[in-house]
């Protein structure tokens, strides 16, 4: 090979690698497993009268793709993943298990990363979630309310009925 190219070849190999190494740090930003509704239309039902032990509630919808990646007991790594609750900032999954049964459903069991504290537990059908979620002394439920809709509230534990 000729003498000249040795040097444009050499800073070539140098800096693909330092490529990589810079974007080998960079993680990917996590995913919404779900986002606030803002308004959804109405589905005919009266709507259901609050109960006592609801601190907070809203509307939430799946991120559908991201919720098939989660329950699929073979994919692995996990992406990224956060959950939005009441306050931010938004706390990260931290999957300790899933168990997916063949009939399309799943129990996904974990924690969250530091700095946040707290477990989580979540049953997945087709479609739908529902689970709970304990953050230091919060409280959480993930509900299925009618026609596919789901609703995250915070509950009060001291003034919750046994069901």
């Amino acid at each position: 090979m000729d003498h000249r190219f040795r040097p444009i070849l050499l800073a070539a190999v140098l800096g693909s690698l330092f490529i990589q190494i810079a974007w080998a740090d960079e993680r990917p930003a996590p995913r919404r497993l779900w986002q606030t509704v803002m308004a959804l239309p109405p589905t005919g039902q009266p709507s259901m009268p609050r109960k006592s032990w609801v601190l907070r509630e809203r509307e939430i919808v799946l991120d559908l793709p991201l919720l098939r990646v989660l329950k699929d007991a073979g994919a692995r790594p996990l992406p990224r993943i956060t959950v939005e609750l009441f306050d931010k900032p938004d706390p990260e999954l931290d999957v300790i298990s899933t168990v997916s049964r063949i009939n399309d459903t799943a129990v996904i069991r974990g924690a969250f990363k530091l700095p946040s504290v707290g477990d989580f537990t979540f049953m997945v059908t087709g479609n739908l979630l529902t689970g709970t979620i304990q953050m230091g002394n919060r409280f959480y439920k993930i509900e299925h309310t009618s026609n596919g809709r789901l609703q995250l509230i915070e509950v009060d534990p001291d003034n919750m009925q046994p069901d």
